[in-house]
Order: C-alpha cells, then sequence, then structure tokens
C-alpha cells in the first residue's frame, strides 16, 4: 500500500448536488466528499486535521457556494478548562455509570435514539428512523467507533457515538432520554470524551461543525479554549470563548 501521506494528496474527491441546508434555512448546501473506497482510519484522521467529518462510511466536508459559515471545531484536550456551567454539569451527573462499546446495533439503543429524534429535531430530515437508517449513520466498517452508555442505575439515559482517531476522538453524535433535558447530558457526554481523550494521552477531541448564526450550535464554541479550521488559510486558529 502506498504511504498515507501520499494517499491523501492522491485522493478523489467528489462533489454533491446542491440541497436545502439543516443549519441555515435560506441557504443551499453541498459537500466534498473523499472517495469512499480508499478510506481507512489513518487517511480519516488526515481529513479529520483539514476539517473533514464522518458520517456512515462517508468523510465529508462542506464546499457551500458562496458561503463559509460551517467552521470544523476541536478542543485541545490538555489545554480545556470547564466553565462554571460546564462544572455544574459534572457535578449533575455524578451518579452516572459509563461503559464504552465496540459498535454493534443494540436495540435499546436504537429506541433511545427514536425518542431522541422525535422530540428533539422532528421534521430535520432523520425521522422516521428505521433500524437501517440508523444504523448506517452510526457506524462504518472502517473506523474503530465506540458507543458509550451513560446509565443511572440500569437505565439508559445516554449514548455518545464516538470515533478513535490516531491524534483524538471525534464526537460523531449524542443521543439521549428528552425527559432528562436538565442533565445536560449533551455537554456531560463532550465532558466526559475531553477527559477520556487526556487519560488516553490524545491531543484533541473533535466537535464537528459549528455554525456561528445557527443558535443550535452554540454550545461548541463553549468547550473552551477550542480551535477552528480556516479553510481559506489551511490551518487551525486557537479561540477562547
Amino acid at each position: 500500500m502506498s504511504n498515507p501521506r501520499d494517499s491523501l494528496y492522491d485522493l478523489r474527491m467528489f462533489l454533491t448536488t446542491d440541497y436545502p441546508c439543516s443549519y441555515l434555512s435560506d441557504r443551499l448546501a453541498r459537500n466534498l466528499v473523499a472517495d469512499p473506497a480508499v478510506i481507512d482510519k489513518h487517511l480519516y484522521t488526515q481529513l479529520a486535521t483539514l476539517g473533514f467529518r464522518r458520517s456512515g462510511e462517508h468523510v465529508y466536508r462542506p464546499h457551500c457556494r458562496g458561503c463559509i459559515a460551517c467552521r470544523s471545531l476541536r478542543v485541545p484536550t490538555a489545554q480545556f478548562q470547564p466553565n462554571r456551567a460546564q462544572r455544574r454539569v459534572l457535578a449533575r451527573n455524578q451518579d452516572l455509570q459509563v461503559r464504552v462499546l465496540e459498535a454493534t446495533f443494540q436495540d435499546e439503543h436504537f429506541e433511545l435514539f427514536t425518542d431522541y429524534i422525535r422530540v428533539r429535531h422532528p421534521g430535520g430530515g432523520m425521522d422516521p428512523t428505521s433500524p437501517s437508517n440508523y444504523w448506517s449513520f452510526v457506524a462504518s466498517r472502517w473506523c474503530p467507533t465506540w458507543l458509550c452508555e451513560f446509565r443511572h442505575d440500569r437505565t439508559l439515559l445516554a449514548v455518545a457515538v464516538v470515533d478513535r482517531l490516531d491524534d483524538g476522538l471525534s464526537a460523531v453524535y449524542t443521543f439521549f432520554d428528552p425527559l432528562e433535558d436538565a442533565r445536560g447530558l449533551g455537554t456531560f457526554a463532550i465532558l466526559w470524551q475531553i477527559a477520556e481523550a487526556r487519560r488516553l494521552n490524545l491531543d484533541w477531541v473533535y466537535l464537528g461543525y459549528w455554525v456561528e448564526p445557527c443558535a443550535k450550535m452554540a454550545y461548541k464554541a463553549r468547550f473552551n479554549p477550542h480551535e477552528i479550521f480556516v479553510a481559506e488559510r489551511w490551518g487551525w486558529i486557537l479561540h477562547q470563548g
């Protein structure tokens, strides 16, 4: 096999057609997608450092006409310090147990995912859910993926889908019991991933795309410090708040 660095330079890219943007309702989006036939964990890691992200089998980056609102965001694990609100979330969830599973389909996970989408994201493009649609979104054949369960006693409250990269963890998606909103489970899942990456001596937790004009994405920028990938400069810029 060729050197991974050479593979990155030789990698074919595909451009999708325009589709309605999920974050900004008045805009169209399109993605640059890496050739899925050759992607592996190491190539995915290199692409993540260039602002790409995984959804199912596909690794992509937004490539929209006249719009650069989507910015890839990552947290440097060694420098991260939780703010007051995040410390409250940590205290509120001290009673949870975390179990890390390899990516295998679980009926219990799917039922929680269905409840979460139905309540939190109705009409958002992920409903109605089905086992095949759910699993094709969560898993891939080539990437080591964890399903991190958060339980109170035996009750499943949340699942974080996490990819293990060479240099960090990638927070693919988190879904949780919509009746447990007061716990801040989405925030807690990210805080756990930062702590786990630090324990494993991994440099980064990749949080996907931050879209500043989109209110539902604001939580990502509250993890400080963080870095934003600026595609027009081909590099990451450190932000503090």
